[in-house]
This record gives C-alpha cells, sequence and structure tokens, in this order.
C-alpha cells in the first residue's frame, strides 16, 4: 500500500513537471517596449487580432498561449529611434545650404502601425529601416527648403520643423511609424551667406555695446567729477574757515607787532622835530658865531663854516637818508608780508590795506621832515657861505683902500707864471735855438723875453686896476666910474 502511494505521488508530480515545462514552452510574454507577432495555426483568429485580413496576431503588454510547432512567436520593438540626417538643398534665393537635423521615431502603439510596420520592417536589418526613414526626410526637407528664404529659415526655425513633419508624417503613418521628435540642428552655407547676414547685426551690437561703454565712462567720469568736486569744495570750506581763523591770528598778531612800529615811528619823529629845531638853532647861534668872529681872515672862516656846513648837512642828510630807508624797509616788509597773507581772506585784506596805508603815511611824513631838514642844512649853508664871501669882498675893499698896489702887486704875483708862460711860449716848439753873438746874443735874447713879461704884467696890472675900483662900490650896492 504505502508502495501504491508513494508510485502514485512520483507519477503526480511527474506530471505535475511535464504539465509545467509544456506551458512554460507555450507561454508567451510581450515586454513594454515590443509586440509580440503569433503566426501559424489559428493565429489570425485568436484574441488580440485587428482583423481577420491580418493572418497574424499582435500581443502587446501581456502574456499568451501559443502552440508550440503549430505556431511561431517574433518580436517587433517599439522603442525610440534617432536619426541624423544631412541634407544638401537650395532655398528659393537659389543659395547651397547644408541642413542636419535630428528625428526621433518609433512603431506606433496602435495594431494597425504594429500590423504594418510588421509587414515592412519584421526580421529585417535596422539599417533598412533607417535609410527608409531619412529618404522620407531627405525629399521633404528639399522640397520644403526650396520654398523658403533663408532668412526664413533661421528665423523661424519651429515653422520650417512643422513643415517636415506635417509632410513626413503620412508616408511615416504608412510604414506604422510615428514621429516623436524633428528638430533643425544646424543651418550652412559654403558661401559664407548667413555668417555675412550676420555681420551688419554684429556691428549693430558692437555699435550699441560702444555706445554703452561710452555712456557708461561719461557717466562714471561725471560720478567721479562731481566727488571730486565735492572733495574740492569740502577742501576750499575747511581751507575758507582755517583762513579765516588764521586771518583773526594774524590780525590780532600784527595789532600788536604794529603797537611796537607806531611807537617807534612816533618817537623818530619827535627827534627829527627836536633835532630840526636843534640845527635851526645851531644856524643861529653859527650865524651869530661869524657875525662875531667876522674879524678874522675871511678865506679861513669861510672855509671852515663851508666845511662845518657841509659836513652838518651830509651828517643830517644821512640821517634823514637811513630814517628813511628804514622806514621805507619797513613798510616794504609790512606790505610784502600783507600781501602774502591777501588771500586768505577779504577781511584780512582790509586790515593789510590799512596796515599798508598807514606805512605809506608814516613814510611820507619822515620823507617830508627829511626833505625839510636837508632844506633847512643848504639854505645855511648857503647863507654860511654868501657871508663868508661878503666878509671877503669887504676886506678885499677895505684893502684896496689902504694899499691898492699891494693887493694888485698881489694878483700879479699869483699870476706871474703864466704870465712869463704867455711870454715864452713862442719859443715852446722850437727844438733848436741858436744864439750868433754868442753870450751878448743870449743876454738880448733874455732881456728881450724879460721886457716882454714885463710888458704884460704892466698889461695886466692896467686891466685889474679899473675892476679894483669898481669893487668898492659893489660891494655898497652901487657901481662907480673911475677917474
Amino acid at each position: 500500500m504505502d508502495v501504491l502511494v508513494l508510485v502514485s505521488v512520483g507519477i503526480a508530480l511527474i506530471v505535475l513537471v511535464l504539465l509545467v515545462g509544456v506551458f512554460r514552452a507555450a507561454w508567451r510574454i510581450a515586454e513594454p517596449d515590443e509586440a509580440l507577432i503569433i503566426s501559424g495555426f489559428r493565429a489570425g483568429t485568436g484574441p488580440g487580432g485587428s482583423g481577420e485580413s491580418m493572418g497574424f496576431r499582435i500581443v502587446t503588454g501581456r502574456g499568451c498561449l501559443i502552440m508550440p510547432g503549430l505556431t511561431k512567436v517574433r518580436r517587433i520593438s517599439l522603442e525610440a529611434h534617432e536619426s541624423q540626417i544631412v541634407v544638401p538643398c537650395v532655398s528659393r534665393q537659389k543659395i547651397n545650404l547644408a541642413l542636419t537635423g535630428v528625428v526621433m521615431y518609433k512603431v506606433g502603439d496602435d495594431y494597425g502601425s504594429i500590423a504594418n510596420a510588421a509587414r515592412r520592417f519584421l526580421d529585417r536589418p535596422a539599417d533598412e529601416l533607417e535609410t527608409k526613414v531619412q529618404n522620407v526626410f531627405i525629399g521633404h526637407l528639399r522640397a520644403i527648403a526650396g520654398s523658403m528664404t533663408v532668412e526664413d529659415m533661421i528665423s523661424d526655425q519651429d515653422k520650417f520643423s512643422e513643415q517636415v513633419r506635417d509632410r513626413c508624417s503620412h508616408e511615416m503613418e504608412s510604414f506604422g511609424l510615428v514621429i516623436d521628435s524633428f528638430q533643425i540642428q544646424s543651418i550652412a552655407s559654403e558661401s559664407n551667406y548667413i555668417a555675412n547676414l550676420a555681420i551688419p547685426r554684429h556691428a549693430e551690437v558692437e555699435q550699441h555695446a560702444r555706445i554703452a561703454r561710452a555712456n557708461a565712462e561719461r557717466a562714471a567720469i561725471e560720478q567721479e567729477q562731481s566727488a571730486q568736486a565735492q572733495v574740492a569744495l569740502a577742501v576750499r570750506d575747511t581751507q575758507i574757515k582755517k583762513a579765516g581763523y588764521q586771518a583773526e591770528v594774524d590780525r590780532a598778531t600784527q595789532e600788536s607787532q604794529q603797537q611796537g612800529p607806531l611807537a617807534e615811528a612816533t618817537a623818530r619823529q619827535a627827534v627829527v622835530e627836536v633835532a630840526t629845531k636843534v640845527a635851526q638853532l645851531e644856524a643861529q647861534q653859527r650865524e651869530q658865531e661869524l657875525q662875531a668872529s667876522i674879524r678874522k681872515p675871511a678865506d679861513a672862516e669861510a672855509y671852515r663854516q663851508t666845511t662845518l656846513a657841509t659836513a652838518a648837512r651830509d651828517v643830517q642828510i644821512s640821517q634823514a637818508q637811513a630814517d628813511a630807508q628804514e622806514t621805507r624797509l619797513r613798510a616794504e616788509a609790512a606790505a610784502a608780508q600783507t600781501k602774502m597773507q591777501a588771500q586768505a581772506e577779504a577781511e584780512s585784506i582790509k586790515v593789510r590795506a590799512a596796515a599798508q596805508a598807514e606805512a605809506t603815511r608814516l613814510t611820507g611824513q619822515a620823507e617830508a621832515d627829511a626833505i625839510q631838514a636837508r632844506g633847512l642844512a643848504e639854505a645855511e649853508t648857503v647863507r654860511a657861505r654868501m657871508a663868508a664871501e661878503a666878509a671877503g669882498i669887504q676886506q678885499r675893499a677895505e684893502a684896496m683902500s689902504k694899499n691898492q698896489e699891494a693887493v694888485i702887486a698881489q694878483q700879479v704875483a699869483q699870476n706871474l707864471p703864466e704870465i712869463v708862460a704867455a711870454a715864452a711860449k713862442p719859443f715852446e716848439h722850437i727844438g733848436q735855438f741858436t744864439v750868433l753873438n754868442g753870450a751878448q746874443g743870449v743876454t738880448s735874447a733874455l732881456a728881450e723875453i724879460i721886457q716882454q713879461a714885463g710888458t704884460l704884467t704892466a698889461m695886466a696890472r692896467e686891466s685889474l686896476l679899473p675892476a679894483l675900483k669898481v669893487e668898492p662900490a659893489a660891494v655898497n650896492g652901487e657901481v662907480k666910474p673911475s677917474a
């Protein structure tokens, strides 16, 4: 009994294993990206068929049972394919172009598309499918490109691609294919037509860029200049405030410094006034002394008075010039200092102008005092000289009245060398002198020269006599002719 049970169980297991093996051999599953094409015994009437005229069955997304040996199962891919298309074509403007595009296509998901693709491409090489697709797109691309300009292709590539997809869709549907995407990758021209189209735009863009850069630089420069102007304005305000403070300090300093020069100038003015009065008193004293000492020799007294007057005049002139020079130098120094500080502030200019005017006034006053002192000294000198000359004439008149011959003899003696020279002048250019009579001839010649000198002396005396007779009268203010 136990053996029979074990045999039954073993047979059941064997049958089960066989059934599982047969089921696995007869069961097919379609992957999500593929479709099963089942052909053979009763394949066209099974479930999932798309029509009685197909003659095969299509299964997608599920499993199915087949009859091994009686039916054949093949698979067709539903995944997307990509193909690059390069098309040489001519635009409406007769311009040679090279179009490059990419198309994404696949077998349609509906049974009709799968059936059409299975009839045309099942068990065919993948290159054949791609070649057919490229041929369809190349023809339509050339036709559409020939009806458009290059500018339209470039500016409206979406429209261009849409026209290509619309025209190719009908033929692709007959193949059981659908277009997922079609894009134009590039449009090239051997004659550089497209590159030349971009040149004006490039130039325009570059022009706008240059204008923008210039505007930006101008704006930057304007902002920089504005910032510099604000900085300069702030610096100017700071300098003006500093100059105002410095002007106040300088004004106070100058006022304190000018007290000393003003006091000194006032003291010098008083000294000059006192010196002028002293000079006047000394002049009066000298005049009295001259009157008191008129009996002294006129020439010595006149020489002494002239020397003293000249020395006093030189001393006073030197002193006056020194004071004037010192005052002028101080005024020039004050003026130069005022001029250097004039740019700080208007108030400072006013103060310096007042200082300069004051210095000029003091200089003029000092120069006027000096000129007055020099005039008084020169007048005193002239008066002393005239007094001395009058005294000399008076003494000569008195001497003339007392001893006329002595005065004439003195003048003749003073002029005797000139008289003798005039007498000997005829012999001046004689190189050699020959005496014929020996010593007697020499004596005669000398006697003749002496005689001529005496004659000239007598003539000089006669010429001096009328003048001496006229001088006494001239001293008293009248001229009397001689008897």
